[in-house]
């Protein structure tokens, strides 16, 4: 069995995007209108800015499917860039002449990563950083999720996001009363309308003043096993793998499993989680609430995984803060590029895409095996194990 892992490469007006997906068994029945729809899930939000009018993005499978079927070698895909025609000299990989707008720049944005990029990789024009830093990497990592999803889908696991909150707005519904249909078919992934409303006026006030909001996600995996991750090693937590696959997301500043941040101003009893004897679950006990966000000392304990994703406001605005040139030292106003006005609705598909790769290397490690039928079968050795837990009382 090959250890899960994937890679992307590519620049946000480059060619496109290439992605390779390693560790996945044979046997998977891979479907291109699968991989389509994670694709067109993460383009579509309110508060959205230009560049996903100008993309259509899909992810073209180059190798490791046959007639349908994962072979259980490397898969790659291609998530061509549309905009690059009209960057193909600017973006070029080979050397142009003095005549050609490379479209460098040099004003540097508070809140991007072009200023230490700059200086950490020597470079005097921070394109060579920003087009590599967009969120437009991110397409890349749907679309390697989207096998991942497919993977987990073959044993149970469900995985959906919302958004939390817009700005100071705030959605008080708890996770397992959300109706995810009409999240899916909302512009701003709210849980109802009435908060519908609420969200896109104040990312419809931000716009008139010229200023960006960020927000809360929750990523939400259901049907999850006991046991994915180990308290053994440091490393091998699977709540730590969790917040550094978000914190791995562009503008993510927080995460925060279950009520963690909230569970810090409680006293202890109203924060674990009793659990009971229950015949009628599979693990012959369940928990009767879910504070832990469904992790417990790094593994997970058969509740639904909760996460919380906090997002700062896009660093791109229409009426710019004050910066200065990385070259001169000059003071300007920062240079204003395409961007979204509030990102929360666009980063649900994303925050899934790392739960799911998180979770499809798990899986992989606890119930490994080089084809799907293997996995399943150790997959569900395991859970009838627990039923030796919990018969032994006299």
């Amino acid at each position: 069995m090959t250890q899960f892992r994937f890679l992307t490469a590519g620049e946000s007006h480059g060619q496109g995007l290439s992605v390779i997906v390693e560790g996945l068994p044979s046997g998977l029945k891979i479907n291109d209108e699968d991989i389509k729809l994670q694709m067109r899930r993460r383009q579509v939000g309110y508060g959205s800015g230009g560049r996903m009018k100008i993309e259509n993005d899909s992810a073209e499978i180059k190798s490791g499917v046959r007639h349908g079927l994962s072979l259980g070698s490397p898969i790659s895909l291609w998530v061509e860039n549309s905009d690059f025609k009209n960057w193909a000299e600017a973006m070029s990989h080979k050397p142009v002449n003095d005549q050609i707008d490379i479209k460098k720049q040099t004003k540097i944005v508070p809140g991007h990563a072009d200023f230490p990029g700059a200086l950490k990789y020597m470079h005097h024009d921070v394109r060579n950083v920003l087009e590599r830093a967009s969120a437009r990497e991110t397409a890349a990592r749907v679309a390697a999720a989207s096998l991942g999803r497919i993977f987990l889908k073959e044993l149970g696991v469900v995985v959906n996001s919302r958004v939390l909150s817009n700005g100071d707005v705030m959605d008080q519904t708890i996770y397992s009363e959300v109706d995810w249909n009409f999240v899916e078919n909302s512009e701003v992934r709210a849980s109802n309308k009435n908060l519908e409303t609420k969200y896109k006026n104040a990312i419809d006030l931000a716009k008139k003043n010229r200023t960006t909001i960020g927000g809360i996600i929750q990523i939400v995996a259901s049907n999850i096993p006991v046991g994915l991750g180990s308290h053994i090693q440091w490393d091998r937590k699977i709540d730590g793998q969790i917040a550094q696959a978000m914190m791995s997301i562009n503008a993510v500043k927080g995460v925060e499993i279950g009520n963690g941040f909230s569970n810090s101003h409680k006293k202890g009893h109203d924060v674990h989680d009793v659990i009971v004897p229950d015949i009628n679950n599979q693990k012959n006990f369940k928990h009767l609430t879910n504070h832990a966000g469904g992790i417990e000392g790094g593994m997970t304990n058969g509740q639904p995984i909760v996460i919380n994703v906090a997002i700062k406001p896009i660093a791109t605005m229409t009426s710019p803060l004050p910066s200065v040139d990385i070259n001169t030292g000059e003071i300007f106003q920062a240079p204003y590029n395409r961007s979204d006005i509030c990102q929360t609705s666009r980063a649900c598909p994303i925050g899934e895409a790392m739960l799911i790769l998180v979770l499809t290397k798990a899986f992989l490690e606890k119930f490994g095996g080089d084809n799907i039928t293997e996995i399943k079968r150790n997959f569900d050795g395991f859970i009838n194990s627990h039923k030796k837990f919990g018969n032994s009382q006299k």
